[in-house]
């Protein structure tokens, strides 16, 4: 016997901007933090909010009310910020999305997602993988790989990789001064 492919579910981690719910593909979210410090950078987009310092790595952190076009919000105890995964080029950039709240993991069969619609919409529907039902409202599905340009990806994966080769020679140096003491 077949199994009924239609009823296959999955699962999304949603979150608040401006009092409307959306939610990225939980395969696509590293991890969740509560507000922390962000070091602004000079000469980038104003939806870029900066960039933050993830277990020793520089992680790119965007404002994802500003990205949107959205009115600007003071950071309450609820703001998060997502570290996700995105694909760019021939590998993954790890990005940090800023959000007003996380609001946990849902899950959807198929049938309760409806493609985005083509009119109306003040975000692009290439960034839009489906619109969620729920009994009481709606819940945007974002495409992670899409919601962040090329130029986004640019800016997080050379601050990352910055990051890391700066990681690199402070252990090179720690390490020589070890060896020579």
């Amino acid at each position: 016997m077949m199994e009924d492919d239609s009823r296959e579910s999955v699962q999304y981690l949603s979150f608040m901007l401006d009092g409307k719910y959306f939610a990225f593909d939980v395969l696509k979210t590293r991890e969740v933090l509560s507000y922390t410090k962000i070091t602004p950078i000079p000469c980038t987009p104003a939806y870029i909010a900066g960039v933050l310092n993830l277990r020793g790595s520089v992680v790119t952190v965007m404002d994802f009310r500003q990205k949107f076009g959205m009115s600007e919000s003071a950071i309450t105890d609820d703001s998060a910020i997502i570290i996700v995964e995105a694909n760019y080029e021939d590998g993954m950039a790890v990005v940090g999305a800023l959000v007003d709240a996380v609001k946990g993991v849902l899950r959807f069969e198929k049938d309760q997602i409806e493609p985005p619609p083509k009119v109306g919409m003040r975000l692009s529907a290439d960034l839009i993988n489906g619109i969620g039902k729920q009994p009481d409202d709606f819940v945007v599905i974002l495409n992670v790989d899409r919601v962040f340009s090329e130029d986004d990806l640019s800016i997080a994966r050379e601050h990352f990789e910055a990051g890391a080769g700066e990681m690199l020679q402070g252990e090179s140096a720690q390490e020589s001064a070890a060896a020579a003491g």
